[in-house]
């Protein structure tokens, strides 16, 4: 990353062009990209001045880091930079933040809400792409009865993706904060009644959950947890999975630049969490008795989902 002669300048500058960025996203969640840069030429040259989006006369072409599938998955990927962005400013301003049953009470609801909101694009990937790919799963999730546990459920975004996607599926999402299942249970009022009814919400923290063989399903943010509080859940979360039941793990992937490196480090420390990346979980999941491990990339740069199944199906 080139700094020049006054590095400040150029970061400050870099920090605009990511707002430039996120709320071109945003825009697109609802029009057309082309309509959206159109419609505001100044950020938009901020785009084209930082070579994310290339002009050919009156051609606007972007860069392909703003162009998203779907308005859903737009609205995601804008809230998730949108949330980075705040956790930033509060870095900046010398705010504490912690982790997975830390201090994450100490962020405003805003950050809450933007951190837990992106995390429908992982729940719409796990229902529409990773489920039917795993062996016996889709059949599994597609009758009446079915489970999936929802570790660290936050604002409920990736539980009701869920609910949406498996329709036949019961969705138990856990968090260790009270405040944040509070506005779990506002985003559940605003949801389709249907999808929410399926949606059930508990305080407590993983390292207490006592179920067995009771999910076809869990999902596990890993990111979220330290070290010590990941190693303690994974053997309780087995338990918790029917025979030939599937853990699915968001990891971080192996990432070669320094700069990268140095800012995964520091939000693990800041917020609690670990710098496990998808090799190492891969390597923990196997350890751990898997008997069939699979690694679901899902956009360029973004999380690794790992699946990992235990035991033969009933």
């Amino acid at each position: 990353m080139p700094l020049g002669d006054d590095p400040a300048a150029r970061l400050d500058a870099a920090a605009w062009v990511l707002a430039a960025l996120v709320a071109t996203v945003a825009d697109a969640a609802t029009r057309p990209l082309a309509e959206v840069l159109r419609a505001d030429p100044a950020r938009t040259a901020v785009l084209e001045a930082a070579g994310l989006v290339r002009r050919e006369e009156d051609v606007l072409t972007p860069h392909p880091s703003l162009v998203y599938t779907d308005g859903p998955t737009a609205r995601s990927a804008a809230q998730a930079r949108l949330s980075s962005l705040r956790q930033a400013v509060a870095a900046a301003e010398g705010i504490p933040a912690g982790g997975f049953g830390g201090d994450w009470a100490d962020q405003d609801d805003a950050v809450l809400l933007s951190q837990g909101r992106a995390s429908a694009m992982t729940g719409r990937a796990l229902a529409g792409r990773v489920v039917p790919a795993l062996p016996g799963l889709g059949d599994r999730l597609d009758r009446t009865g079915s489970r999936i546990l929802d570790v660290g459920t936050g604002v409920a975004a990736l539980a009701l993706a869920l609910a949406q996607g498996l329709p036949h599926a019961e969705v138990v999402g856990i968090d260790v904060m009270e405040r944040v299942l509070g506005l779990a249970a506002a985003e559940l009022a605003n949801a389709q009644a249907d999808v929410a009814g399926r949606v059930t919400l508990r305080h407590l923290d993983v390292a207490g959950l006592a179920e067995r063989a009771a999910y076809d399903l869990a999902w596990l943010p890993a990111p979220f947890l330290s070290t010590n509080a990941l190693t303690a859940a994974v053997p309780r979360l087995i338990d918790a999975l029917r025979p030939g039941g599937w853990l699915v793990v968001g990891t971080n992937p192996a990432v070669a630049d320094p700069l990268r490196q140095a800012v995964t480090g520091w939000n693990a420390v800041r917020n609690g969490g670990n710098s496990l990346d998808t090799d190492r979980m891969v390597e923990m999941l196997t350890a751990a008795g898997s008997v069939d491990v699979r690694t679901f990339p899902t956009v360029p740069g973004g999380p690794v989902l790992v699946a990992a199944q235990w035991g033969a199906a009933l």
